[in-house]
């Protein structure tokens, strides 16, 4: 439980227990960012190693990483996660719901920042640390070039390259840089569309049924998390948001990056090459792991926790 006076304005939001899976005492608060969006955040128990900040993808909501929760708080930590605006139960877009749909990345940078500003105000314990996933990744890393105090750093399956065929690539600019001029800025991206169910035979998520099923269970029963398929301008600026962290300078702090073998969201190639070229960064290939190493078999899970926590307690202020 939080032990700190709320922040004036801060308002308990709502927090699927039934689903979420994690440690009991999670508290979840509605937090506004600077052009008046409201997100939402959860903070598990407070742990005596530090905090977690987890930094979630695209599509994605607090609940999905009460497991994770429950792993940090089993080796010490506390954990805080957010929904980021379009996405979970944050502002969604006006013109469509379901899509994810943001103008400029800066706006998750602002996201970052009201997040930031509560997590100070609240004094959760330090040292911070942080662990991106996905989208979550791409955002986490610029936090960092933003200044985000933490101590070490672990990303699985970084936004910092999106996989594409060889015609969809060579199509890739043209489709993006036409589509404002056709008015398609605010319509799906090329192969995407509303949310709809994917069998478990099909998802190229994870290869763990369990995990599979208490990701399903959480959109059955609450389906105001579930998320379609971005906007043109999302992938385009999805796109030129990664370009530009790539050829940034690496910082000096210590970083694990881990995939799986079989990943087929996000370009593992510049994982690889971001981590070659990072002081002291650690590239972990995960054998036959998929996007979601976190919520993948035992197996498969267990070494990329092991790869985190292990950087993480080396690194302990």
């Amino acid at each position: 439980m939080l032990t700190g006076p709320a922040p004036t304005g801060l308002k308990p939001a709502p927090f699927f227990a039934d689903v979420a899976e994690g440690p009991d005492g999670v508290e979840a608060w509605w937090v506004k960012a600077e052009d008046d969006t409201r997100l939402r955040m959860a903070v598990w128990p407070r742990g005596a190693k530090g905090t977690v900040i987890m930094c979630p993808g695209r599509t994605e909501y607090v609940e999905k990483y009460g497991r994770i929760a429950t792993d940090m708080a089993a080796a010490g930590y506390g954990m805080v996660a957010f929904d980021w605006r379009g996405q979970g139960l944050a502002d969604r877009p006006d013109h469509d719901r379901g899509m994810g749909h943001v103008v400029s990345f800066d706006e998750y940078r602002q996201d970052v920042a009201a997040f930031r500003k509560v997590m100070e105000s609240i004094d959760l314990p330090k040292p911070w640390y942080l662990i991106g996933h996905s989208m979550g990744g791409c955002i986490g890393l610029r936090a960092l070039y933003d200044g985000l105090p933490v101590a070490a750093a672990a990303f699985t399956g970084p936004m910092w390259g999106v996989q594409m065929g060889p015609v969809l690539r060579a199509l890739s600019p043209l489709l993006l840089g036409a589509a404002k001029p056709l008015g398609l800025a605010k319509s799906y991206a090329l192969t995407t569309g509303p949310w709809v169910h994917i069998p478990f035979e099909n998802n190229i998520l994870t290869t763990d049924r369990d995990q599979y099923d208490y990701m399903e269970h959480q959109t059955e029963k609450h389906p105001e998390l579930t998320l379609g398929g971005p906007s043109f301008t999302w992938v385009k600026q999805a796109i030129a948001e990664a370009r530009l962290l790539m050829a940034m300078e690496p910082l000096e702090l210590p970083v694990v990056t881990i995939v799986g073998s079989d990943e087929k969201r996000v370009s593992i190639e510049a994982a690889r090459d971001r981590m070659e070229t990072w002081p002291g960064g650690r590239f972990v290939s995960l054998e036959n792991g998929r996007h979601e190493v976190l919520m993948e078999a035992p197996a498969i899970r267990d070494k990329a926790l092991e790869a985190i926590l292990g950087l993480f307690a080396k690194h302990p202020a």
